[in-house]
């Protein structure tokens, strides 16, 4: 697979590959690997969310103004 980078970002990707002592390809793929995990990881959770809103799982705008006024009175 090739990914196309602008000038820019081909060398700021050499600039922070240069810092730290690593090959540029092995830092683009660790970048890759991240967002991969990342965006994977944030999907679950929004879809975890979705769930519990559907199984009517939620704290009402009342509840929340109600635990946030007993914070600051703390």
């Amino acid at each position: 697979m090739e990914v196309p980078l602008t000038p820019d970002t081909q060398a700021k990707l050499a600039r922070i590959a240069a810092e730290r002592g690593r090959d540029t390809q092995a830092l683009a793929q660790e970048a890759i690997e991240r967002f991969v995990e990342y965006d994977d990881w944030f999907t679950r959770q929004v879809q975890e969310g979705i769930d519990e809103l559907d199984r009517g799982q939620f704290v009402s705008h009342e509840e929340v103004g109600a635990r946030i006024a007993k914070m600051f009175r703390s």
